[in-house]
């Protein structure tokens, strides 16, 4: 063995404590970081490899001296960019004992991984009142996710047409319609992921004013296809956390030949609460589902779960025949399930969030953190220097400047605003109806009402500053 790694082991505790105190010195620290540090004046030349190392203990002086100062505070209450979320305590433990076990939980060789997973998904099923008839596997993120979802329903389209694209080729498909109302970016990358192609998706209008389908629309459009088609719903879309009405969607299949899956990566989680589950009415109806786990969750990157109730298909996709990883059987394992053949515990992680906060203190994540960005909207409705774009349904601000009738000039403030703001609040471009605007997305467990009045007191100097800049 190495000299260098030898000792690390000799001392191994001794390291893991060094470690615990550096992450306890990182999480004490985020409220007072920067949310996003500015970039350094020039980007740091990469350092060449070392020829000997200098051990463990060396490269996590190095890391703090060198990297830890640019990493942005996400797992803070102020990052308010994409749709992140942290942590949680529980979660943090269960990813630092996914590690410590490193399993590579696919196989029922060495089962107990696959178990705890599929105790995981039971619970999260429930969570999100899906009924038995669906399962779940863990991936890496919503957009594989998505893609696996796309893949069974490519797979179900084979069935009603006689071929199996899994064996064929998507060729053997033929054109295929991919109907959705304002459907995420992964979608379209999923279809091209999937040979099925981008020009596949096949908008759908919205109701008037909204990014939620129009039934009759859709309707309409099923109708004018010839043969089976895939339908994406939206439970959350991520401009304005708009959703379909996955009920009258799910009602549609009385009359028209479709396969039903609804990304609700960050939306599922309305189930959560007595006043929002409403919005996630019939989504148990889905044929698939993506739900993104890194956003509402609170557990580390990269998590996310898939639900199907064809998991027949699913294996038909994804089925990985060689000798050492066993066969399908009744149950197969999750090798059979997901584009990855490595595949670490993810589910460690959620376990350990649901098992230690249960239903309800998840519930009261999902209820503050909606609490909050209703408050940062009204906070910003009240000031004459923005102008909410849409209202705040669930979890999410779209914003703008006013009194900026230019496209490029105001693309050019906003942009001059998020990073005057950015030490305090970051949040995330975004385009809606044509308009250039800003994102604030609220799914973090650490968030409170403190943390909203902060982040709008930010963002309106910033706009106070930009708007000097621009009238200079």
């Amino acid at each position: 063995m190495d000299h260098t790694l030898a000792a690390d082991l000799g001392r191994l505790p001794e390291l893991l404590e060094a470690v615990r105190r550096a992450a306890a010195d990182s999480l004490d620290g985020l409220d007072a970081r920067p949310v996003v540090p500015p970039p350094p004046a020039q980007p740091p030349r990469p350092e060449p490899l070392p020829e000997d190392g200098a051990g463990a203990e060396a490269a996590l002086t190095a890391f703090r001296r060198r990297w830890e100062p640019r990493l942005s505070a996400s797992a803070g209450s102020r990052y308010l960019g994409f749709v992140t979320g942290g942590a949680t305590p529980a979660a943090l433990a269960g990813d630092w004992l996914t590690a410590v076990h490193d399993q590579n939980s696919n196989s029922a060789l060495d089962g107990g991984g696959q178990d705890l997973e599929r105790e995981t998904t039971g619970w999260l099923r429930d969570l999100f009142g899906l009924g038995p008839a669906h399962s779940g596997t863990f991936v890496s993120g919503a957009t594989m996710s998505n893609t696996t979802g796309l893949a069974i329903a490519r797979e179900w389209l084979g069935e009603r047409l006689g071929v199996s694209p899994a064996e064929d080729g998507a060729a053997a498909l033929g054109p295929v319609r991919v109907l959705s109302g304002a459907p995420h970016s992964s979608i379209a990358k999923a279809l091209s992921l999937l040979g099925l192609g981008r020009s596949a998706l096949v908008p759908v209008p919205t109701l008037p004013g909204r990014e939620a389908v129009d039934p009759a629309a859709l309707d309409r459009a099923l109708a004018d296809t010839p043969g089976p088609a895939v339908v994406v719903a939206n439970a959350g879309t991520v401009n304005t956390v708009d959703f379909d009405d996955l009920r009258a969607v799910a009602a549609l299949k009385e009359r028209h030949d479709f396969w039903l899956h609804t990304d609700a990566a960050f939306g599922a989680f309305a189930a959560l609460s007595p006043h929002h589950a409403h919005l996630v009415d019939g989504l148990d109806a889905s044929d698939s589902v993506c739900v993104d786990l890194h956003k509402w969750l609170n557990v580390p990157y990269d998590s996310a779960v898939q639900f199907t109730r064809r998991p027949d298909l699913q294996t038909r996709v994804f089925r990985n025949a060689a000798a050492y990883l066993g066969p399908l059987g009744a149950d197969p394992d999750l090798v059979h399930l997901t584009p990855e053949n490595s595949h670490r515990l993810r589910a460690l992680a959620a376990w350990f969030t649901l098992r230690a906060y249960g239903r309800t203190g998840h519930r009261e994540i999902v209820e503050r953190d909606v609490a909050c960005a209703r408050a940062l909207g009204a906070e910003l409705e009240r000031d004459p220097a923005f102008r909410l774009l849409a209202p705040v349904r669930l979890n999410v601000v779209l914003f703008t400047l006013t009194g900026e009738p230019d496209p490029d000039r105001l693309t050019a403030r906003l942009t001059a605003l998020r990073e005057a703001a950015a030490g305090e609040v970051f949040t995330t471009p975004t385009v809606h109806a044509g308009t250039p605007a800003l994102r604030a997305a609220f799914s973090n467990w650490r968030t409170t009402q403190a943390d909203v009045h902060r982040a709008a007191e930010a963002l309106r100097g910033a706009a106070a500053q930009t708007a000097v800049k621009g009238t200079a």
